[in-house]
């Protein structure tokens, strides 16, 4: 087994405050800007950043689909890292003010992949796939902020 990792960023035009709140309202936000990949999605426990727990099934593709469970931490102000309680996986958001008003947003989820061929294309494959999910949730992110 060895770690895939898949990662995205994005400069989003609102100030970094702004953009964090955003991310780490699950409730509302959170749930109006995820992609058609997620789906069953609710929140159990908190709703505001740390100590959030949220459910969600993820497809990766329409033959790879998993039933995630999230617990929701933040190490720091601008850091959200959400650990999937059934997996290996993690993913980690960072908000960074870039200039007046503009911040930069980078997402980057780790897990232990499978071993041999299938972990080969799984390394190859599977961060580029999440990178297009996480590219289109970010782009859903700032139409919301611009709206908001």
């Amino acid at each position: 087994m060895s770690q895939v990792v898949a990662t995205a960023e994005r400069v989003v035009r609102a100030p970094a405050e702004r953009v964090q709140q955003a991310l780490a309202d699950y409730p509302g936000v959170r749930s109006r800007i995820l992609p058609e990949q997620f789906s069953d999605y609710r929140v159990e426990e908190g709703g505001q950043g740390a100590g959030t727990r949220v459910r969600w099934r993820f497809a990766a593709t329409s033959k790879r689909v998993r039933d995630q469970v999230l617990e929701i931490t933040q190490p720091t102000p601008d850091t959200l890292v959400e650990t999937d309680t059934r997996s290996s996986m993690v993913t980690t958001w960072t908000v960074r003010p870039a200039d007046a008003g503009v911040t930069t947003v980078r997402v980057r989820t780790t897990w232990e992949g499978a071993g041999g061929v299938g972990g080969f294309f799984e390394r190859t494959f599977a961060p580029r796939g999440l990178r297009r999910v996480y590219d289109d949730l970010l782009d859903r992110l700032e139409r919301e902020l611009a709206g908001g």
